[in-house]
């Protein structure tokens, strides 16, 4: 049997993240750790790590799907793996992450606080126990906003999940996405810079 490591246990942090959220909107803020982290490692490892071991979310998928059984266990369907999807829907993310940024901004200039979780970008969930009153309505914006992007994510992950295998989100899932182009771009910088020093080696010689 595969002994278990730390990181094998992070689909808790995620699941309590989800968790905390329900009970007051400003934990929300706690989900950025899932935004930076990934892009650091990708910038300087030039690996995509995060996603292979550390993701709590793709450990939450394989519980769910695999050991309890929740997923159809059907490869993803061809659409989900090719580029123009995968960069396509991290466009159409991308844009809803700058939207959500500029209605935060609008709240710091003064625009009334909307207290609501969009989920799918579409449907408005009204939070009545967010708890904001003790932080500016900019912040409580920006963590309505923020959930309503984990929880959308989230969501769609369990909807593949549930038709496919039990990690397919990871398949067209807008941090992978960026962390792998990361990595490549990064990994042929290095690659280009070693064949030019072995270059010049030669010339020396």
């Amino acid at each position: 049997m595969k002994k278990k490591r730390w990181y094998d246990y992070l689909w808790m942090a995620s699941a309590v993240y989800l968790t905390l959220g329900l009970f007051n909107i400003l934990f929300a803020w706690l989900g950025l750790i899932c935004f930076i982290v990934p892009l650091m490692i990708a910038l300087i490892g030039g690996s995509k790590a995060y996603c292979n071991n550390y993701c709590g979310r793709g450990q939450l998928f394989e519980l769910l799907g695999g050991r309890i059984g929740l997923s159809r266990k059907k490869n993803p369907a061809t659409f989900l793996r090719s580029a123009w999807f995968r960069y396509g829907f991290l466009t159409f993310f991308m844009t809803m992450f700058f939207l959500m940024i500029d209605s935060t901004y609008l709240v710091f200039a003064g625009a009334d606080l909307k207290q609501a979780v969009t989920l799918l970008w579409v449907f408005k969930l009204p939070w009545q126990w967010a708890h904001t009153a003790m932080v500016s309505p900019w912040i409580a914006q920006f963590a309505f906003g923020f959930y309503g992007v984990m929880l959308t994510s989230t969501m769609l992950g369990i909807l593949t999940m549930i038709l496919f295998k039990p990690r397919s989100w990871c398949v067209y899932c807008p941090m992978g996405t960026m962390t792998q182009g990361i990595c490549k771009l990064k990994n042929r910088k290095e690659a280009a810079s070693n064949g030019r020093k072995s270059q010049k080696n030669c010339g020396v010689a």
